[in-house]
Parts: C-alpha cells; sequence; structure tokens
C-alpha cells in the first residue's frame, strides 16, 4: 500500500547502479529504511541529492508491515534549504548530526514530539544567518537526550557537586562508578542544560572547551545505548569554530 510520509534522512548507501538504500527518521513509521531507484537525470527517477544529511522530504512509499525495506516511488523536498548543505560549517553539524540519529534512534516506533523537534532544530540550523550557531550541535544533542530518556536529573544540583554519567545524576559524593565529572565540568553539563537556541551564543566558550563538551556528550550516550560506535564524523567537527 503506498503511503505518503515525512522524514529526516539519517544515511544513504549505495545499493547498485540504480538504486540506494536511505534510512528515514518518519513521523508515521519511527526509523525505517527504504530502497530508491537513482537517476542523475532531473527527468526520470529520484534524484539523489534529495537525500542529504538532514533532508526534510517527503515521500510516496509501498509500506508492506513485514518488509525491512519499503520502495519509494516518489520524492520531494519538504522543505528547501537556503544554507545547509552548502556552509561548510552547517553541512559539518548536519554530518555528524545525522551519523548521530543514525546510531542513537535505533527503535522503529513514531514519536510525535521527537519528530517535530528534529524539524524544528534542522529549519533553525537551515536559517540562522550568522555564527551564532557554534554551540547548535551540544545544545541539539543535550535537548535530543529528554526524547530518549537520557536527560539529566538537574533537581540534587548543588556548586561543587559531581555528575554521575552512569545514573545521570549530580551528587555532592564522589560517584564509585567511575563514570562521573569532577565539579568544574559537571558546572558546565548544568549550563549546557540552560541553553537553547535563542541563547545559546551568550555563552561563549573556546573550541577546546566546546570540544571537551562534545566528547563528554558523545560519552555520556555510549554510556546509555548499547553498541554505540565511534563516530566517524567526530574528528571533523572539532575542527571547527575557532
Amino acid at each position: 500500500m503506498y503511503q505518503k510520509i515525512k522524514g529526516v534522512v539519517l544515511h544513504s548507501l549505495k545499493f547498485n547502479d540504480t538504486s540506494n538504500i536511505v534510512d528515514l527518521y518518519t513521523d508515521q513509521i519511527g526509523r525505517t529504511s527504504f530502497i530508491m531507484k537513482v537517476s542523475h537525470s532531473k527527468k526520470n527517477g529520484v534524484q539523489s541529492v534529495l537525500f542529504q544529511p538532514l533532508a526534510l522530504i517527503e515521500v510516496e512509499a509501498d509500506i508492506r508491515p513485514n518488509n525491512n525495506l519499503h520502495k519509494i516511488r516518489e520524492a520531494k523536498s519538504l522543505f528547501p534549504f537556503n544554507s545547509l548543505p552548502y556552509h561548510p560549517y552547517k553541512s559539518s553539524i548536519a554530518m555528524f548530526l545525522a551519523e548521530f540519529l543514525y546510531r542513537a534512534l535505533k527503535e522503529e516506533a513514531p514519536n510525535e514530539a521527537l519528530f517535530a523537534y528534529l524539524l524544528y532544530s534542522i529549519r533553525w540550523l537551515d536559517e540562522c544567518e550568522n555564527r551564532s550557531f557554534a554551540n547548535f550541535h551540544l545544545v541539539f544533542l543535550m535537548r535530543l537526550s529528554r526524547f530518549l530518556g537520557l536527560y539529566p536529573n538537574v533537581d540534587d544540583y548543588t556548586s561543587n557537586c559531581y555528575f554521575d554519567m552512569l545514573n545521570a545524576c549530580f551528587t555532592p559524593l564522589l560517584p564509585k562508578s567511575g563514570a562521573f565529572l569532577k565539579p568544574d565540568e559537571a558546572a558546565r553539563i548544568r549550563l549546557l542544560l540552560r541553553m537553547n537556541y535563542e541563547t545559546m551564543h551568550l555563552f561563549a566558550m573556546s573550541r577546546a572547551e566546546r570540544n571537551r563538551c562534545l566528547t563528554v556528550i558523545n560519552d555520556y550516550y555510549r554510556l546509555h545505548i548499547p553498541d554505540f560506535p565511534i563516530l566517524k564524523s567526530l574528528d571533523v567537527l572539532k575542527e571547527l569554530f575557532d
């Protein structure tokens, strides 16, 4: 049965000379894999340019409950980008976040609130016109944790406390797990949790500070998501924003 479905592109892989396999996070069926015929012609087939990292698209696909791969018949852009694929910093952030989401969103179940968050965030990054997005990926990942049930408990935060990464909470006592942040870095986690896209430019960081935050967040997810790998695009992102 053919259905029209909206989705965010997480990953695209060449299957053969005429087809690609694409992973989307969709509004109706959650994380799903599709197969599509591609063409370099504007007149025939689906153009692979539509499936760049974090692209927002609408597909018409043959959805069959027992299939692992659903066949795409037609695809079109849901939100044509103005800057995301063309800006070197934004495109690097998009590549990293697409890889991150591809590894983190393993469940197939749809989540309306999560899908709305992804659409809002991706559009915000595309429409941002200045360098105030340097902390975007940090804020995005911290807020993503809420949808995955990993948002830290901040109720017990006090100055000079530790952050227990395994139990996702702040504590005045040295955690026994060994996976923790000392008070100075725990305070930075609390700071990140206060940021949003509109205010994050007010929190100045050096590249070294930003990279340390990214490393900590990545390690935090790896602690809580089974088989979460080392991301290939992580080192590329760490070279941005001098």
